[in-house]
């Protein structure tokens, strides 16, 4: 067979490996229910409104989309109170991510910053871009350490992204510091700040500098719909950026990234507020529900903004995962983070997250 030469990049890259489908579980395990505790996927699912507008607007699938999604831009601006021109939608926010890297990283020359045992798709994106990326080490007890992070960045850093909340520690930075780490970066580097959890913060006006938007110069805040919304099958996020930072993302893009269900979709999410709102009070309940009881079972929790708790067993994480597995629960092991020693849940129904308990305490139990 013929051999082609790759990009280096490439070859160096490890391929992602998801875990096994529900489906698949069901028939290796033997079992019928299935709680997937994993994704940190909204407990609910999706808005029936939602469901209606999908069902409602499938005929026109054959028609091709406004390309740069003009019509869920101006609801994403009333909704967040925000310039139409300083938004970008795209297919989920790691399209943002990679035409952020794409658009403003020069390969070979700049670098791109963050810290360790965070969101994956930040390194894999620059590494497939030819470009650096950096990581500098956590403070104590898994804090952001965004005071590493402007003593580590220099001329050639283009981008310095952080997550908050933070996947998977469930830690958030506060406005204020925020605030102090984009004025001390470089003058040609953009703060991007990943607020994929942002909904679930409270209270939001201490953790998102949105709100104060036009007092920033190189901020990039990136969210999605994926979580609080319940459409992550649908592939939906955006980006709110400097006009001019947004308007070089949609002059380099391909067009029609963004398909026509995902966008009325989007639309409607936005509108249904009592949706919205019933998943806030689901996941709040479940965080403090969990915390709680994963403390009384013996287990390390770290305090959470996010809607999912990270973790520390007393038993081997690895371990643990396979046994709740064969049980029918899917929780997330953290090895691929480099936190082998720890587990992230999200947070369920208020029924899932007690069988969970449930069958976690049997399992540390030995039974």
């Amino acid at each position: 067979m013929r051999e082609f030469t790759m990009r280096p990049e490439v070859l160096e890259l490890d391929p992602y490996k998801p875990g096994l489908s529900i489906e698949q579980i069901k028939e290796k395990y033997g079992l019928t229910n299935i709680i997937k505790l994993a994704s940190n996927e909204n407990p609910l699912g999706a808005s029936p409104i939602v469901q209606k507008t999908i069902e409602r607007h499938a005929s026109g699938v054959f028609r091709y989309p406004q390309n740069h999604s003009p019509r869920l831009t101006k609801a994403i601006s009333r909704q967040i109170d925000v310039p139409e021109e300083n938004i970008v939608v795209g297919n989920g926010s790691d399209e943002i991510i990679d035409m952020l890297i794409r658009v403003k990283c020069r390969p070979g020359q700049d670098n791109i910053l963050c810290y360790n045992h965070s969101f994956s798709m930040y390194k894999l994106t620059a590494r497939v871009c030819g470009v650096e990326y950096r990581e500098v080490e956590r403070n104590e007890g898994y804090q952001l350490p965004l005071d590493k992070l402007a003593e580590a960045a220099d001329e050639n850093t283009a981008l310095v992204f952080i997550t908050s909340p933070d996947n998977p520690t469930g830690q958030a930075a506060s406005v204020e510091d925020i605030s102090v780490l984009a004025g001390v970066l470089p003058e040609n580097c953009l703060l991007v700040v990943d607020e994929a959890y942002i909904d679930f913060v409270w209270p939001p006006e201490s953790y998102t500098p949105v709100q104060a938007f036009d007092k920033f110069s190189n901020l990039v805040v990136l969210r999605t719909f994926s979580k609080a919304y319940g459409l992550a099958g649908l592939r939906l996020g955006y980006g709110i950026m400097p006009a001019s930072v947004a308007g070089y993302l949609k002059r380099a893009r391909i067009p029609f990234t963004v398909n026509t269900l995902a966008e009325e979709a989007g639309i409607a999410a936005l509108a249904d507020e009592d949706f919205y709102n019933t998943t806030l009070e689901v996941v709040m309940r479940g965080r403090e529900f969990l915390a709680t009881e994963l403390s009384r079972l013996g287990c390390e929790v770290l305090p959470s903004q996010a809607n999912f708790l990270m973790f520390q067993p007393p038993m081997p994480a690895q371990r643990l995962f396979k046994e709740l597995l064969k049980r029918g629960v899917i929780v997330r092991p953290l090895a691929s983070f480099g936190l082998g020693k720890h587990i992230r849940v999200n947070m369920g129904t208020d029924k899932e997250n007690e069988q969970f308990i449930k069958i976690l305490s049997e399992v540390l139990a030995g039974e």
